[in-house]
């Protein structure tokens, strides 16, 4: 079966903040058949994205499909505050990359 790249699928992969106990993951598609077919795949899921990061399901406090924009959303609970003592990304934004790898099916 041939694959592609999630990153070479998307516009853009991004996270970040969602208020000081929440981060917010983003996977946004320039065209409407990249994301039908990521969508479609059902490869990015609640499940798999708690699989990928390694968190129990209950951490992922939202997993949104929204279609106008085609765009692919979850958001996970913090273990700790942003700013906490040892808290090692107090802006969210380098949690993104584990997704840039993933195997998208294609026909």
């Amino acid at each position: 079966m041939k694959t592609m790249k999630l990153v070479d699928l998307a516009k853009t992969i991004r996270s970040k903040n969602a208020g000081t106990d929440r981060i917010t993951f983003d996977i946004i598609f320039r065209e409407k058949e990249n994301y039908e077919l990521v969508k479609n795949s059902g490869i990015i899921s609640k499940e798999s994205m708690a699989r990928l990061y390694d968190i129990d399901t209950d951490r992922i406090t939202d997993f949104v499909e929204f279609d106008p924009a085609y765009a692919i959303k979850f958001t996970i609970s913090r273990q700790s505050p942003s700013g906490s003592p040892g808290e090692g990304d107090i802006f969210g934004c380098q949690q993104y990359p584990p997704l840039l790898n993933i195997e998208i099916p294609i026909n």
